[in-house]
């Protein structure tokens, strides 16, 4: 984005003669590029002051999440998972709910782009048929999923936009109990989180996973290796842990994407800031050339003037 203008003002770098620009264009243009470039290394240096605190957030809920999923699964091996819907998986899938986690900003690279990508990819290939017939709903937290799937006209159950301008527990929480309802109605069968897992600075994860029915088959393994003292019953105890588990997970998964949000545009702005540098020098290269070939034109100029004046 940033090379594109300046070969409105510094032309092929290679053929120079084809447009020389101006001393004043190359400089209107060098000041703003200038500028641009104060401002992604600003926003670069935003970007990795809240990326700290994100990622510190992100790091400390994921003990807490994994062990209660950990607890979950000893606990279903000791009582009927039938009697808590939540765990019992549906006969058959005819309804899917897809809980999509985007940004509230741009200025992050693909990091919005690929997820949505991600989630297009979901409905239209592995719920095909559900999506032609209208079963497929959605929930977008973050403004840039809100404002895509809305106006392509995507059928949304809830949306939260700008969900992250003041991330808190209990935007998560109201999230997970709003697909708990729609699951324990009938609305739906099966309900998918669609975000971004913090993994690194540099390569965020795209994940997709199962919200509900919760599987705790998946980490069955991981449970039977630890044995609990349950008080008062392990069905009483499992009716209390699952919207906690809910809650928890839903919270985490924002947490991530808010980290993987932050990582991504600190990427952005520290390649937009290289490109400016690079636009930067290339524009002085321009400004050298053009310079010069004034001054060889003037200085032509006045030895022809001299040779007039001999004549």
């Amino acid at each position: 984005m940033l090379f594109r203008g300046v070969r409105k003002i510094i032309g092929n770098t290679n053929n120079v003669s084809e447009y020389m620009p101006t001393l004043k264009d190359i400089r209107i243009r060098l000041k703003g590029i200038k500028s641009t470039q104060q401002v992604t290394k600003a926003m670069k240096m935003v970007a990795a002051a809240k990326l700290r605190r994100a990622q510190d957030r992100a790091i400390q809920a994921r003990p807490y999440a994994g062990k209660l999923k950990e607890m979950l699964a000893s606990l279903s091996t000791k009582v009927d998972t039938s009697l808590n819907p939540l765990l019992s998986p549906r006969e058959e899938v005819k309804k899917v709910l897809v809980i999509l986690v985007t940004s509230d900003r741009g200025l992050c690279g693909g990091f919005n782009a690929n997820i949505i990508k991600m989630a297009q990819r979901v409905i239209h290939e592995d719920y095909a048929a559900l999506h032609a017939k209208g079963d497929v709903t959605m929930i977008c937290a973050g403004t840039k999923g809100t404002e895509f799937f809305r106006k392509r006209g995507y059928n949304l159950t809830a949306a939260y936009p700008a969900v992250f301008q003041n991330l808190s527990f209990d935007s998560a929480r109201e999230i997970a109990d709003t697909a708990s309802k729609m699951y324990l109605s009938g609305e739906v069968d099966r309900v998918l989180l669609v975000y971004n897992e913090f993994k690194s600075v540099l390569s965020p994860n795209l994940r997709t996973e199962q919200l509900l029915p919760i599987a705790p088959e998946e980490s069955a393994e991981k449970g039977a290796s630890s044995e609990y003292l349950y008080e008062p019953s392990p069905a009483a105890i499992i009716d209390e842990l699952v919207p906690k588990h809910l809650h928890t997970q839903m919270w985490r998964v924002m947490l991530e994407s808010n980290a993987a949000e932050q990582a991504a545009r600190m990427g952005a702005m520290d390649s937009a800031t290289e490109n400016a540098k690079e636009l930067i020098r290339l524009l002085n290269i321009s400004y050298n050339r053009a310079r010069q070939a004034a001054i060889t034109k003037e200085l032509s100029e006045i030895v022809a003037g001299a040779d007039a004046l001999k004549q």
